[in-house]
């Protein structure tokens, strides 16, 4: 099994690390995606369960990580964010669903009791 806190601080320190060698890029990156995840007309929440099943559908294991996270500090519910990668699935097939049993399903039973 995968260690999700592991991947999740090894993707923020990553992004940290590198800002010190290709500031311009990391800065780029971080300033779109602020711009993108502002609560405009969608609410975050919604933003990140979006996120979320677009992580299960491009099999990305730190997007996965990272945004079931962030989905629940965005007050998603365990229930809405597997609901979320269910969509996923409709679109993404079996490779969709074995990442939201094992590992969007980890994410959730480890980082939930965060925000409980």
């Amino acid at each position: 099994m995968a260690d999700v806190r592991k991947k999740l601080n090894d993707f923020v320190n990553g992004l940290e690390a590198v800002g010190h060698t290709n500031g311009e890029e990391v800065g780029a990156f971080m300033n779109l995606l602020g711009a993108c995840y502002e609560p405009k007309t969608i609410d975050l929440k919604t933003k990140e369960l979006m996120s979320v099943a677009i992580g299960i559908y491009n099999r990305c294991e730190y997007c996965i990580v990272y945004h079931s996270y962030k989905a629940l500090e965005a007050g998603a519910s365990k229930e809405e964010i597997m609901e979320a990668a269910m969509v996923s699935v409709a679109f993404g097939g079996g490779p969709a669903m074995a990442y939201s049993v094992t590992l969007l399903k980890e994410c959730v039973d480890e980082f939930a009791p965060d925000f409980a």
